[in-house]
């Protein structure tokens, strides 16, 4: 290691996330770490410039000491477990004040061995350059640019090697050129000669634009598209579409787009640094996304302006098909999310999160109609649909002011894809102002639900009276609620009698002794006989 330090970046992304994670950096991910300092509860609370201090013992607001000191002697971090979630909050606003790096350690993390740890990658230097590569995630993109277009794809180095390569189930499908580049692992010279005649590499090298390459069956060539992976002016490789027996999607041209950008981020460096580094940038989104981290250090990390508008895409997949496997299906799922994001935004951002994906869509244009934003999230889903066989729910937050509002953003997709999963909304694709009192009414029946005391025993008593006498009444009540009042309306909704009708709410007045003539205990009523009834 060098006498200038390790950048802070560099120590986080080697760390990972199962040691420690990044709660603030005020100087931003630059700051050079040059040595590791054990601070122990009994010392005074002292520290050095560069130094990473390892505050032991010195949980939540004891932590305070250390912080303030570390700031006065430039020091380039300081680590702290934290007893609690809300330890968090003051320890963030003090590692601001003091102008220091705050990272948290995992509970179970043993303080010797990160201290180890610290100091080897400290001290190190980096492990050498391989040729060797993980291509694995290439593989998964080159399945969802199959699936997506119709076609049979393979991605290429700027030598036309190939780096991975799509399945095909009927080997019928592919021509020549594509049967000699997986066998070869490389375009064959005879053709690699003409596609250079044509001036497709040419065009390739130089351009973000989607080129078409007509079929010659005299050379055992089948249609193609191809696009060039770039980064800024450098080009990386590219992304081949042969067509099969089929004709290639209507929008197989944008769905190369988005996995071009996708595979820039995998191709851009293939030392071992990228995976970190994408590792990192997760760290941080789900950390902004979920409120535990402030939005400098995304920003400082990525190049993002703070204070552009911002907003979340929260996508939740239904059940897949029938035999299709949980977990493949998933891993499909957010490819197809990446792909169709990046092709209409390119900082987009995408951090699964439990059973839900998020997209983080920073740095939109003011004037960005919700229109549009609603229109691509329609695109996910009906390819989600179309190609996968998966239902799909797309929620879109509110469109903040910045960075630091993300978790606004976030909070409010998910109440919205919440309401979905009860039930409470219909379409696919929503935003707030589309169905809030759909997401209002969910959210207090979701409240009934869980507080059994907020409900009327009486209400609660006539729904376990139909469940028992195989009886309607509780249902008759709500379509007559539902149709305010209207008898015939009510009893064609529920294909009766309008006199059945009637004898079903006066029975169910006498059973209970609830008095439907009350304006609150219609309201009530309205809401409660909405819930599932329960056994008794």
């Amino acid at each position: 290691m060098t006498a200038a330090g390790l950048p802070l970046r560099q120590l986080l992304m080697s760390l990972g996330e199962p040691l420690v994670e990044l709660q603030a950096a005020p100087r931003g991910l630059d700051v050079p770490v040059r040595d590791v300092a054990i601070l122990d509860p009994e010392d005074p609370a002292t520290a050095s410039a560069g130094e990473l201090v390892l505050a032991i013992g010195a949980r939540g607001r004891a932590a305070l000491p250390a912080l303030r000191a570390a700031g006065k002697a430039k020091a380039a971090a300081v680590a702290v477990k934290l007893d609690a979630p809300g330890q968090a909050d003051a320890l963030r606003e003090a590692a601001t004040e003091a102008g220091v790096a705050l990272l948290s350690v995992r509970r179970e993390t043993r303080w010797e061995h990160l201290d180890s740890l610290a100091r080897a990658i400290i001290a190190g230097p980096d492990a050498p350059e391989t040729a060797e590569h993980n291509t694995g995630d290439l593989f998964s993109l080159a399945q969802t640019v199959a699936v997506l277009t119709g076609g049979i794809v393979s991605i290429e180095d700027t030598s036309s090697r190939v780096l991975a390569y799509s399945r095909s189930s009927d080997s019928d499908e592919v021509d020549d050129l594509r049967r000699l580049s997986i066998l070869g692992w490389q375009g064959p010279e005879p053709y690699l000669s003409k596609l250079r005649e044509w001036g497709i590499f040419q065009h390739l090298r130089s351009s973000d634009a989607v080129i078409g390459i007509d079929p010659h069956p005299e050379l055992g060539i089948r249609r193609r598209l191809a696009i060039g992976i770039r980064a800024g002016a450098q080009p990386l490789g590219t992304i081949w579409v042969q067509e099969g027996a089929r004709p290639l999607a209507p929008l197989a041209d944008q769905a190369l787009v988005g996995a071009a950008r996708v595979a820039a981020a995998q191709l851009v460096r293939r030392r071992r640094e990228l995976s970190a580094d994408v590792r990192l940038t997760q760290t941080l989104l789900t950390g902004l996304l979920e409120g535990s981290t402030g939005p400098q250090s995304l920003a400082t990390h990525l190049g993002l302006d703070l204070r552009r508008p911002a907003t979340v895409l929260a996508y939740a997949a239904g059940s897949p098909s029938e035999g299709s496997d949980l977990e493949l299906t998933r891993a499909e799922v957010t490819g197809l999310i990446s792909v169709h994001t990046a092709a209409r935004h390119r900082s987009a951002l995408l951090a699964p999160i439990d059973s839900r994906v998020y997209v983080l869509l920073p740095e939109l244009p003011a004037a960005l109609p919700m229109a549009t934003v609603r229109d691509w999230a329609q695109e996910v889903v009906e390819a989600a649909r179309e190609h996968l066989g998966v239902p799909l729910r797309a929620a879109i937050g509110s469109t903040v002011d910045g960075l630091g509002a993300v978790p606004d953003s976030r909070a409010q997709a998910d109440r919205i894809l919440d309401a979905m999963g009860r039930g409470g909304v219909a379409t696919e694709v929503a935003a707030l102002i589309d169905v809030q009192a759909e997401v209002l009414v969910s959210e207090v029946l979701a409240l009934l639900q869980e507080r059994g005391g907020l409900r009327d025993p009486r209400l609660t008593a006539l729904t376990g009276y139909d469940l028992r006498h195989g009886t309607r009444l509780a249902e008759s009540v709500l379509a007559w609620l539902d149709a305010l009042g209207e008898v015939r309306l009510a009893a064609d909704a529920l294909h009766i009698h309008p006199n059945t009708l009637r004898y079903r709410v006066r029975r169910a007045e006498q059973l209970t002794g609830i008095d439907l003539a009350q304006p609150q205990q219609r309201l009530l009523a309205m809401l409660q006989l909405r819930l599932p009834a329960e056994s008794d």
